[in-house]
């Protein structure tokens, strides 16, 4: 059924008009037009980290929050992919006044980001090569969802920095990775993206599972053995990175988070 419908709103919408050069502004975005095979459309993106091999060679029109109008301008792109928090909010407004074809790309939950994905290949002119990644994608995200299922999830809390605590609020896509894993964000009521909390709140809401990204930041917790997560040993490691990175890879990223999570 969403595959027919997803075929439906696409012969609505008629024929995308043809891009030929696109600006990338996140990573996320890079790697969704990668697995789109889209690579070849690419002229410039936005920096983090390491580049996949495929985007190696291409200019870099910044990085986070940094971004270089004058080398973006330079590109002539025709279209930019942006996710909102990777430009500042003054630079957003300088490029709607620039009127270049933008779309926006921010997913807060697993449906919304393969829905976006499809969206991506349609702007892109490769409609057929979306519908298909979708279609994969909202097959395995379906089938950890029934395996993973629980009558009563577990209690996590998701550990993103340590000074200060960090975490995730409920409107954040992880939060969303953690239902589907049969458990429930401890801070899902905070409609932050990543809300700093106190220890003190972690203590009261007295999670199951403290998940962190290194182990020096889980052995901390150690020193208040009162917490369940620490007293049942469940400080876990979240040493995948693909949880951080929305797009169609965070389906395989959530698959080895349940793993990581099952009492199995």
């Amino acid at each position: 059924m969403r595959r027919w419908l997803a075929v439906l709103l696409l012969a609505l919408a008629g024929p995308a008009l043809a891009v030929e050069r696109v600006v990338s502004l996140a990573p996320s975005l890079s790697e969704i037009v990668i697995e789109l095979d889209s690579a070849d459309l690419l002229v410039g993106v936005l920096d983090a980290g390491e580049r996949p091999p495929e985007l190696q060679k291409l200019p870099s029109v910044g990085r986070y929050g940094q971004l270089d109008m004058e080398r973006l301008l330079s590109l002539r792109p025709d279209l930019l992919l942006l996710w909102p928090g990777s430009v500042g909010p003054a630079q957003r407004d300088q490029l709607a006044r620039l009127g270049i074809p933008t779309l926006v790309v921010e997913p807060h939950n697993l449906d919304q980001l393969i829905t976006q994905i499809e969206t991506i290949a349609v702007r892109l002119g490769r409609e057929q090569r979306g519908l298909a990644r979708a279609g994969e994608l909202r097959q395995q995200l379906s089938s950890l969802r029934q395996r993973y299922a629980r009558r009563e999830p577990v209690k996590v809390f998701y550990q993103i920095w340590d000074q200060p605590l960090y975490t995730v609020g409920g409107g954040q896509i992880i939060s969303d990775a953690l239902s589907t894993c049969g458990a429930r964000n401890v801070f899902a009521d905070l409609p932050q993206p990543a809300p700093q909390v106190s220890v003190e709140a972690v203590l009261q809401r007295d999670p199951d599972v403290i998940l962190a990204g290194t182990q020096a930041q889980l052995d901390a917790w150690r020193a208040w053995p009162q917490l369940k997560a620490v007293a049942q040993g469940r400080l876990l490691s979240v040493s995948d990175k693909g949880l951080e990175r929305p797009s169609g890879q965070m389906i395989a990223a959530t698959a080895k988070l349940c793993e990581l999570l099952s009492p199995e």
